[in-house]
């Protein structure tokens, strides 16, 4: 299983490709929708940034992480979307990472939730994503 960013490797710069924004620029380790925001893309993140209500999902064209919460896991899960969609609010960015927002602003007439915070809410517990490679 891909673990989370270790501490050796947090806060080294990444680029990140994102569908319709081009690179963008994170921190290794740094939560996915908040540097989605800061690049200037306009992800929904309804509920704040706490794996309740699915509107900062994303999907994958690489560099899918396959360490996925527990929360995100449940909630996928009980919408549906399990295997289909991931939650930027539950993921760690990293190298390699390229990917579609599947709502925003602009897309979807809806606005923004709270802020939200730098870390993964809640506290993270995690596990493997489902179609994840779990070799060496």
């Amino acid at each position: 299983m891909t673990e989370p960013v270790i501490a050796e490797q947090r806060g080294q710069p990444v680029t990140l490709k994102v569908e319709g924004y081009g690179q963008i620029q994170a921190l290794s380790g740094e939560r996915l929708n908040v540097a989605l925001e800061r690049g200037g893309v306009d992800i929904l993140h309804r509920c704040g940034g706490v794996a309740k209500c699915t509107t900062c999902r994303v999907v994958f064209t690489a560099g899918e992480p396959d360490a996925m919460t527990l929360a995100e896991h449940d909630k996928l899960l009980e919408k549906g979307l399990l295997g289909e969609a991931r939650l930027s609010c539950q993921i760690e960015c990293a190298e390699g990472m390229a990917l579609r927002p599947v709502q925003t602003e602009q897309n979807s007439g809806l606005e923004r939730g709270k802020a939200i915070a730098d870390v993964i809410q809640p506290d993270p517990q995690w596990t493997t994503r489902p179609g994840a490679s779990t070799e060496g």
